[in-house]
């Protein structure tokens, strides 16, 4: 039963109703979801354990994987278990401030994923442009402070969409067709103008997808300019193999957010509701999923680390790289 503040119309709770049109297909769904919940999990922890652990891995491309790792894990449990518990419980209900609570985790991590990615690419350009002073750059101290200025600028830009949200009068009940908060998904449900959400929800988008997707291409645009001046072979194609983890992390990341961010706006007619709300979720659990498989079969180090603790070496500790 919708329950509303007779003096804001405000729900006390939503109702998050799955995948619309498959809601008999929500079993069957819920399995690949788990399957890869599962492997981000234990793939991001696994990442986290060996950074932690291995002495050739305390370096800057892999303190900022690291964050990436962190990064996914919260992105990705901030949606699926409550995903699967409508899977497989039908617990449907969520608490209005619970629901501004995970669309505030969901929108600030999604944001800080990009803002990694971003980093990510300026550290490569630094290493290869500029390899003399490419530990005198990215020292610890740096990378601190720009992976905070990054977690920062998405609570910041993130925090007025709770407010924006919250402020809004709901009678049009409070069955949301999704299986997250999502900004708009929440907003759409009021019957007040809700012009602001849009107008702001698309400045932030610009804000950090934009100035992030404008940072990688100026940089790989300048590593590019840098790879091919050089005169051996041999040099270009191990400068080249060291971008190609990230490059495919870009693709993993920013497909099914383009997917789902035009087909919004041009193809909302045409795309059936299940088909967006499945690719929004691959949005937010496919990155986490496949970050790890590809920085572990990319990165020799990760992979030689690995390996190592598998054969059951005595001496796990590396110093060689």
């Amino acid at each position: 039963m919708l329950m509303l503040n007779k003096t804001n119309w405000t729900p006390a709770s939503f109702i998050l109703n799955g995948v619309p049109g498959l809601e008999d297909m929500h079993l069957w769904i819920s399995f690949p979801f788990c399957s890869m919940y599962a492997v981000a999990m234990v793939g991001n922890c696994g990442l986290l354990y060996l950074i932690h652990l291995e002495d050739s891995l305390h370096r800057p491309m892999y303190y900022f994987l690291a964050m990436l790792s962190l990064t996914d894990i919260v992105m990705c449990s901030s949606t699926i278990p409550k995903a699967l518990s409508i899977f497989w419980c039908h617990l449907k209900e969520i608490g209005f401030d619970e629901c501004l609570v995970q669309m505030f985790f969901i929108h600030t991590f999604t944001g800080m994923e990009s803002g990694v990615l971003m980093l990510m690419a300026l550290d490569r350009y630094v290493a290869i442009c500029y390899p003399l002073r490419y530990s005198t750059i990215l020292t610890n101290p740096v990378i601190a402070k720009v992976g905070l200025a990054t977690f920062l600028r998405g609570v910041f830009l993130i925090i007025p969409f709770t407010f924006l949200t919250k402020r809004l009068p709901y009678c049009r009940g409070n069955i949301i067709p999704h299986t997250y908060c999502d900004h708009m998904s929440v907003a759409k449900l009021s019957c007040g103008n809700i012009k602001v959400n849009v107008i702001y929800g698309l400045m932030v988008a610009l804000l950090i997808g934009g100035f992030d997707i404008l940072c990688i291409t100026v940089s790989y645009t300048m590593i590019l300019r840098a790879v091919v001046s050089l005169s051996s072979a041999d040099a270009r194609q191990k400068a080249f193999s060291t971008c190609t983890a990230h490059i495919c992390a870009i693709v993993f990341s920013y497909s099914p957010a383009f997917f789902s961010f035009f087909s919004h706006r041009f193809g909302g007619h045409t795309i059936p509701p299940s088909c967006h709300i499945i690719v929004a979720n691959i949005y937010l659990l496919l990155p986490p999923t496949m970050n790890p498989i590809i920085y572990g079969v990319k990165t020799k180090q990760i992979r030689d680390c690995v390996m190592r603790i598998f054969s059951g070496s005595k001496d796990i500790k590396s110093h060689s790289i």
